[in-house]
């Protein structure tokens, strides 16, 4: 079996080595000796995450798939890159992430080809995200030994590699990203920054011609992170091929092959700043990102970055959902211990900068921080702390530890090889490190297994975390559990007294528990706490529909999806009242039958979103007059008009409707936005 392997080698060098240096060819040579060992460490990584295809939905993944109409046709796809509303049924939510929509839409479509059900199973999103990551441990490999070689050759290094991207691999806490569907955002960045990274390495073509950049384009368009490959890759070129260190960046000597290495990564960092930009452009005008002052949400960071660190040391204490609060007195002594350990890294980065031997430490710990900066610095994010952030980050660190551990390894190496039994002590220590990690990443795939479980483990991780103790009562109360759902979302109200699911939920329960007129105050009160969500219209509208108030219900429908035409249950909702009258199945049919019966302004409206939706604007902008005829000055109708000029390109008619309807509801935010797109559309012109 060896000598045939060999033979298979041979060939291969002989096959790709034309115009290959030695080195290379030597290079190549240890990579198929290795293939072997890479293929078992994906059997191993596929044994620890083995339990967690059939996982289900959670969180975010609501309003990003199972409530999304759009990604259940794959011929949406370009629309995903110029309507930033499709990548969420909820407003406040539409990140510009068209890259991270295509492949829901993606996964979607083949869970219909070969299961009937795009939903019937989380199997091919779980599936999708996972192929990826395992191409991403292997190009890990290549890459740490690339590294490990330029700061010092060593023939143990390909085995160092492979146990740092094996490490990576059954990290318990990159369980948080993997299970999770929606955080593909991280892991599908990060993918893109390793490819690029190991397109730079590994090909003179793509550092000629800059195809390193595909990869990253695509990348930030998954994820933001993605940019932060720019600076990496200045330090790496500083480090690595300019073997400089960082304190040699301040001497004049070296002003040349500083300015040098400017040159290289200018393209990159125009790029990544250009496509930042167009991003946040791209935002509408309800996304928030929530949050607390910078100042505040910088000094948290500082010991959320502690924890960080600690978490990839010891991750016992993993939730999907935080009760972290923003520290807002600067002289905490959690913002001392972390200013202090910020400080202590730094001092690390730039000390072992100094020797080319630990500079993949100095890289590691730059690699860490940097790719913390989106969500550790000055952003502040309505979560001060999420464990899925961590996962592009620990790239980084298990750089920068597994390299430690190397060099401590190859500096005993003359009495490691003379003794049997350190040998076998040193393997053991591997084999339970892995072993160990491996077993909490299964322990963690069964915590996501189940919106019970997961919500019990965060009640018990975060106990005063208010948006988990209602989640947990939300799984009580599909299970018929009333009186202890009701304890938890009692429970959760000391904590967020003004969350507007919490009043929603709490509706749901009373109408379930048999009282209504309870019911109806915190459905109301829901609304009033976040009129620009969907959801509370849409559990109102449902509720008043059971009623038997289907006129009621019907507004309640249309204002969800005036706020999110995309919101599928809203839609269904919709649907279903207006088939009532004459059972008819079509929603245009039904919307036109009710406007012959009904002569009220809703119904006009409702048919105009009908004619929206059939891309009939001409008919939309006469109905919505129709309504307008009936209800004067009504904005709700005067977004609908913009909408179908901005679909006509006819931009001033658009701008005309938009300023008319803003001068009646100032505050209306869809029009604000509509708007900002007729305006962009003439100047377009």
């Amino acid at each position: 079996m060896e000598k045939n392997t060999s033979i298979f080698a041979e060939n291969i060098i002989r096959l790709f080595s034309n115009n290959k240096s030695e080195e290379q060819k030597e290079e190549l040579k240890t990579h198929l000796g290795m293939m072997k060992y890479i293929f078992l460490m994906l059997a191993v990584v596929t044994l620890a995450y083995s339990n967690h295809f059939k996982n289900e939905f959670h969180f975010d993944d609501t309003h990003t798939i199972c409530n999304n109409l759009y990604i259940r046709d794959i011929g949406n796809i370009p629309r995903f890159f110029k309507d930033v509303t499709t990548g969420s049924s909820l407003p406040a939510n539409q990140a510009y992430r068209p890259m991270t929509t295509t492949t829901l839409a993606i996964d979607y479509w083949i869970g219909q080809k070969l299961s009937g059900d795009g939903f019937n199973s989380t199997f091919y999103f779980h599936l999708s995200t996972f192929i990826w990551y395992l191409l991403q441990l292997v190009l890990m490999y290549f890459i740490f030994y690339k590294i490990f070689n330029l700061a010092h050759k060593h023939h143990w290094n390909k085995y160092f590699a492979l146990f740092g991207a094996l490490w990576y691999g059954v990290l318990t806490s990159n369980a948080e990203t993997i299970n999770y569907i929606i955080s593909r955002t991280d892991s599908l960045s990060t993918v893109a920054v390793i490819i690029g990274f190991a397109m730079y390495m590994y090909s003179a073509i793509s550092r000629k011609y800059y195809l390193y950049l595909i990869p990253i384009i695509i990348g930030m368009f998954v994820k933001e992170p993605a940019m932060i490959f720019a600076p990496l890759l200045f330090f790496y070129i500083l480090f690595f091929e300019k073997k400089m260190s960082i304190g040699e960046l301040f001497s004049s000597k070296n002003r040349s092959a500083l300015s040098h290495t400017f040159v290289r990564v200018l393209p990159v960092i125009a790029i990544c700043i250009a496509l930042v930009y167009f991003i946040i452009h791209m935002l509408p005008p309800l996304w928030t990102g929530g949050g607390v002052d910078r100042l505040t949400y910088l000094q948290t960071q500082t010991f959320v970055i502690v924890h960080y660190f600690l978490t990839f040391f010891l991750p016992t204490g993993l939730s999907a959902d935080t009760d972290w609060t923003p520290i807002r007195n600067i002289f905490d002594d959690r913002v001392i211990v972390g200013t202090a350990f910020l400080i202590g890294m730094i001092y690390t980065i730039v000390r072992t900068s100094n020797d080319a031997r630990t500079r993949p430490i100095s890289f590691g710990l730059i690699w860490f921080l940097l790719a913390l900066a989106p969500t550790s610095s000055f952003m502040p994010l309505a979560e001060v702390l999420n464990d899925h952030r961590i996962f592009f980050p620990f790239v980084g660190l298990m750089l920068a530890v597994t390299w430690s551990i190397a060099l401590f390894l190859t500096d005993k190496e003359h009495k490691i090889m003379q003794s049997s039994s350190t040998r076998a002590a040193v393997l053991m220590l591997g084999g339970l490190l892995i072993a160990a990690h491996c077993y909490g990443t299964y322990q963690r795939n069964k915590v996501w297994n189940n919106e019970d479980g997961l919500w019990y483990d965060v009640t018990i991780k975060s106990p005063q975390n208010g948006r988990g103790l209602m989640n947990y009562g939300l799984a009580k109360m599909r299970k018929g559990e009333y009186q202890e759902a009701l304890n938890y979302f009692n429970r959760a109200l000391v904590y967020v007294p003004n969350y507007s699911y919490l009043q929603t939920n709490l509706g749901i329960l009373k109408n379930a528990m048999g009282n209504k007129a309870e019911a109806e105050v915190h459905f109301k009160q829901s609304i009033a706490l976040d009129a620009n969500n969907p959801e509370s219209y849409y559990f109102y509208g449902n509720y008043l529909k059971n009623c038997g108030r289907y006129q009621e219900a019907l507004g309640m429908a249309q204002q969800a999806l005036q706020l999110a035409p995309g919101h599928i249950s809203s839609q269904n909702l919709m649907n279903e009242l207006l088939a009532t009258p004459g059972g008819l199945q079509s929603p245009l049919e039904a919307a036109e039958k009710l406007v012959n019966t009904a002569h009220t302004p809703e119904a006009y409206l409702n048919l105009s979103l009908q004619y929206y939706n059939a891309r009939r604007y001409e008919d939309c902008i006469k109905m919505c007059e129709q309504a307008l005829l009936l209800k004067p000055n009504w904005d709700a109708a005067y977004n609908n008009i913009c909408c179908s000029y901005n679909e006509l390109h006819k931009w001033n008619e658009a701008i005309t409707a938009c300023e008319t309807g803003l001068k009646h509801n100032p505050d209306h935010r869809q029009l604000k936005g509509n708007l900002e797109v007729s305006k962009k559309g003439l100047q377009g012109n």
